[in-house]
């Protein structure tokens, strides 16, 4: 024993010998290859320093020949040829930027609209978006527009404020295309005219390949959750469709295209076509988890044939602006208001709850109420209160069952482990009673419509973003009490959020006053459900936006406080009582799915007992 222990301690000084020496020898290492690395840099920055002042030498010579050669180079070799120039303008919603390189916005910012870190919301940030199509600019040649430097025309102010802003490239034979942009005031919409003047040889068999690509950045605080709001919006031959933007894809479509938007969690940047392409497809790639602010580069292809003659104009708009219900709705675009998800897909059925109750209620409520914490609060009230009958008739079943539980209980005593039997009796018991088992739950799950409205509703009210509330800095985001040195997974994040807490601690108590209000105690389901459903609450609630969490708290304290007054004030139990005894001396009839049931629950203990007569 004491030979293997002295072998075990000469193994580890040995071993902190071995790391010592490799430590040494690593750092020694180390230290040469920085020394090389740095004399490698130094001589790369005299060498770069050397060129650019040969650059700035040969550039300033060749000034003067620039000049002379901008002044003869006519047709595709100016085009193709040009340098890039800018053009700003402002109205009292955009900031736009356009270069005369490709003829278009290569910077768009929404002038009322501020990031989480007080920067403008940038929806094109130095050329990430572009529009582009072939040209032929030689015999068996084209080259992308989005590569020609346009001649920038000039631009115009009207009296009301509209900006007039137009580009223009000639061909060698006359041949020209022309960029017109019309900025409204009041407006997120920007005209774009392609006008275009010698189809037949501009462009390949009339045929209009138009390319759109789109880098969306991220705007709102958590860009993960803002990756899983993110949606490729689309109508094809009137249509409306939508993608999730979570993972890469590819999306054909062969029908007319009216529109295609790129949705953000609460900004968009759509095309739309006044005349409808006749078909495209869009590709997106997505980072998923990565931690970039990427949030989808997408690039679609749209084919448009050009049947108008030799010259023809294709009608088009951009919108650049926020995900805003009303706004959408005044543009008259076809179904563009979906884009705003009040409700889709499977849940499509609580859109109509969002458009023409919680909707309504909240702006009317706004009108008289400052904070959106407390319009919230009202909201939740007012639902809460419009579904009382259903909350009183679940409690009013719960109390019947209460009243049933010794005689259940007794039930279960007198028949053990034979279910079959149980259940039978059981439902007699009910029969005789006039209870409705599922009294309960009917009430319940006609409220989950409500909530699935309002959970929709909360995580798209852009006119929550920014708003403060009690502890809340930004109510269409998560509230954060505390943040974490580490990420805990499934969702929860890096932070704890108190709305989430409150939420989670309010639902606790509402399980544990049902779990006393239920006669069926020896089901480990029903026994656990209230430390389970807590648990579960707080690790997808956590990054779940503060409205969302505050309205769930309202919502379980209002709960909580109608179960007290329902029960101590409205529900008489010894009325109850008598009720179901009086109940049991009246005649009963079977309705046809109690006798069905009945029926089959005969059968199968008929099936049982000859299986058990079999076994033996």
């Amino acid at each position: 024993m004491q030979s293997m222990d002295r072998n075990t301690i000469i193994g580890f000084v040995l071993l902190g010998v071995l790391l010592f020496v490799y430590l040494f020898i690593s750092s020694k290492n180390s230290q040469e290859l920085q020394g090389q690395r740095q004399q490698y840099e130094d001589s790369i920055a005299r060498l770069d320093a050397a060129k650019k002042k040969a650059a700035d030498a040969s550039r300033k010579d060749s000034a003067v020949a620039k000049v002379a050669l901008d002044s003869t180079v006519k047709g595709w070799a100016r085009a193709i040829g040009g340098t890039e120039e800018f053009q700003d303008v402002e109205t009292d919603l955009l900031s736009v930027r356009f270069s005369n390189k490709g003829g278009q916005p290569v910077q768009v910012a929404l002038r009322n609209f501020k990031r989480s870190d007080s920067s403008q919301v940038t929806l094109i940030h130095d050329g990430s978006d572009k529009i582009s199509y072939p040209v032929n600019t030689a015999p068996n040649q084209s080259t992308q527009s989005g590569d020609l430097f346009f001649q920038f025309k000039g631009a115009s102010k009207d009296a009301a404020g509209n900006h007039t802003i137009s580009y223009e490239v000639a061909g060698n034979n006359g041949e020209t295309i022309q960029h017109e942009y019309l900025i409204k005031q009041g407006s997120y919409l920007v005209d774009f005219n392609l006008k275009i003047n010698g189809v037949s040889s501009l462009i390949s068999q009339q045929n209009l390949q138009l390319q759109w690509t789109v880098d969306a950045r991220q705007q709102e605080k958590d860009v993960k959750y803002e990756r899983q709001q993110s949606q490729l919006v689309i109508v094809e031959d009137g249509e409306y469709d939508y993608f999730n933007l979570f993972s890469n894809d590819l999306e054909k479509f062969e029908k007319p295209v009216h529109w295609a938007s790129i949705k953000q969690q609460f900004f968009n940047t759509t095309l739309i076509a006044k005349d409808k392409f006749d078909a495209g497809q869009v590709e997106w790639t997505s980072p998923g988890e990565d931690s970039s602010s990427l949030i989808v580069a997408a690039k679609a292809s749209f084919q448009k044939k050009l049947s108008g003659g030799n010259s023809v104009v294709i009608p088009m708009q951009f919108y650049y602006g926020p995900n805003d219900y009303k706004v959408l709705r005044s543009l008259g675009v076809e179904k563009m208001d979906k884009i705003v998800n009040l409700g889709q897909g499977f849940y499509a059925f609580v859109r109509p709850i969002n458009q023409y109750i919680v909707m309504p209620v909240f702006d009317f409520i706004k009108k008289f109420i400052a904070s959106y914490g407390i319009v919230i609060a009202l909201l939740t009230l007012f639902i809460r209160l419009i579904t009382s009958p259903l909350v009183y008739s679940s409690y009013l079943s719960g109390a019947k069952m209460k009243a049933l539980r010794p005689e259940i209980d007794a039930l279960k005593a007198k028949f053990g482990d034979d279910q079959q039997t149980f259940g039978m009796e059981q439902m007699k018991l009910f029969r005789e009673a006039g209870v409705n088992p599922l009294g309960g739950c009917i009430p319940a799950l006609l409220q989950i419509p409500i909530f699935f409205a309002l959970y929709s509703f909360f995580n798209s009210a852009i006119v929550l973003r920014g708003e403060s509330f009690l502890w809340a800095h930004d109510l269409s985001t998560y509230d954060v009490i505390a943040k974490l040195p580490f990420t805990v997974p499934l969702g929860f994040g890096d932070h704890i959020s108190l709305f989430t807490l409150t939420a989670v601690i309010t639902s606790f108590l509402i399980s544990i006053y049902n779990m006393n209000m239920t006669p069926d105690q020896n089901n480990p389901m029903l026994k656990y459900m209230p430390y389970i459903f807590p648990v579960i609450l707080l690790v997808f609630f956590n990054r779940l936006p503060s409205a969302l969490t505050w309205y769930y708290t309202v919502s379980n304290i209002i709960t909580l406080v109608l179960q007290w007054i329902i029960q101590n004030y409205i529900i008489d139990h010894d009325k109850i009582v008598a009720q179901l005894a009086a109940n049991r001396t009246k005649p009963k009839t079977k309705s046809k799915w109690q006798s069905k049931l009945e029926e089959m629950q005969e059968t199968q203990k008929r099936v049982q007992g000859m299986q058990q007569k079999k076994g033996k």
